[in-house]
């Protein structure tokens, strides 16, 4: 019986914990409107249900895995697929966060390099890429 209240009080405060960090997550994309941005700036507002299903859906695998001991015996090629969508995930995140926070604007601006935004945003995302791609190579398949 022991073992079955600390059972609960666990699923209780596990639970209680992932409301609160997902309240937080979607208190944070929402204020700062990264994803309708995001959206805005890759021009793909036809898509918006894609992004919807992408983002739920995604939330769940990410769940799942979190919760299971899922090891996958892959071929190389997917699992460069997989960090590849990572690292466009993150960088076009990072960019979108950086260009509502007007980080890179101001920048340029002081720099006076206007006219280099979407380059700099593009070497951004394109450092995720290799980047997670590295980590993928390296440290999860060696």
């Amino acid at each position: 019986m022991k073992e079955v209240s600390l059972y609960l009080i666990q699923i209780f405060v596990g639970f209680s914990g992932g409301i609160v960090v997902g309240t937080g997550f979607v208190a944070f994309i929402t204020v700062l409107r990264i994803i309708p941005r995001l959206i805005q700036l890759s021009k793909t507002e036809k898509l918006i249900k894609v992004y919807i299903a992408s983002i739920i859906l995604g939330l769940i695998f990410g769940t799942y895995l979190s919760f299971f001991d899922v090891s996958w015996s892959e071929p190389i090629l997917l699992l460069v697929l997989w960090g590849l969508f990572h690292g466009v995930f993150n960088g076009m995140l990072a960019a979108a966060l950086t260009e509502i926070l007007n980080v890179f604007p101001i920048l340029l601006r002081r720099v006076r390099v206007d006219g280099f935004l979407l380059w700099l945003l593009m070497a951004v995302m394109f450092g995720k890429i290799i980047g997670s791609l590295f980590q993928w190579l390296y440290f999860v398949t060696v």
